[in-house]
């Protein structure tokens, strides 16, 4: 099977055990591609334990700084929380696998997962395109990031078996996440310029920028927007 159009983003990940499992599940389901943002543990003799017949993504991980170096080749970035935010889609994992086979043709999806005690920040959430949970009952709502990490990568692998060996015609090459966050500075600019971000910005910019990210631009629309912001941020 071809390379799957996925990553796993593991941010500020503390368990080596958990890395260990993480890869593991990975390689279990076909997926190679992964970035850890601010690794908060180095015992990578403890993860190689756990990571049976998949020490070969624990030798060569991706080590980043942030959230954003993680994800900036991107097209789409759905985070795992169970947060309700506005303007952002709320989707079961399952749907979150067969929407980024979907969407091989525009680019990359990552699947951001936060660190074991408290998950993904507030920011990070805003950062993320879409949201998605796991469907867990109430007695027990929290999942381990291990665990968490192969229920996506299974729903990965299971929805790439079922999709139809035929492809549509080759779509457009989407925009990556941080072209995207250029149209948005562009469109702040261009709002203060004409006096419609008087005072604070609160939420506004980032609710017109959610909309453009789920019109799920191509590279060449996203430069055209940001030809046309930047013009009007010069009026």
């Amino acid at each position: 099977m071809a390379d799957l159009p996925v990553r796993i983003v593991l941010l500020r990940p503390r368990n080596p055990e958990n890395l260990g499992a993480a890869a593991r599940a990975m390689k279990n389901f076909g997926l190679s591609d992964w970035a850890i943002a601010a690794l908060g543990t180095h015992d990578f003799a403890a993860a190689r334990r756990v990571a049976v017949h998949a020490e070969d993504l624990l030798d060569r991980p991706r080590l980043v700084a942030s959230l954003d170096e993680a994800v900036a080749d991107c097209a789409w970035v759905v985070g795992t929380s169970s947060r309700a935010v506005r303007g952002k889609r709320r989707l079961a994992p399952d749907a979150v696998a067969r929407e980024a086979l979907e969407r091989a043709a525009e680019g990359r999806t990552a699947i951001v997962f936060g660190d074991e005690r408290s998950g993904l920040t507030n920011e990070e959430v805003h950062r993320c395109h879409d949201l998605s949970a796991i469907p867990t009952g109430e007695a027990q709502p929290s999942v381990n990031l291990a665990q968490a990490v192969l229920l996506y990568a299974y729903e990965v692998r299971r929805a790439a078996l079922a999709a139809a060996p035929a492809r549509p015609a080759k779509a457009p090459e989407g925009a990556t996440d941080a072209e995207l966050e250029r149209v948005e500075d562009a469109l702040r600019e261009a709002l203060r310029t004409a006096g419609f971000l008087a005072g604070p910005e609160r939420h506004a910019v980032r609710d017109l920028a959610a909309a453009l990210r789920r019109a799920r631009l191509s590279r060449r629309e996203a430069r055209l927007w940001l030809a046309a912001l930047r013009t009007l941020g010069r009026g």
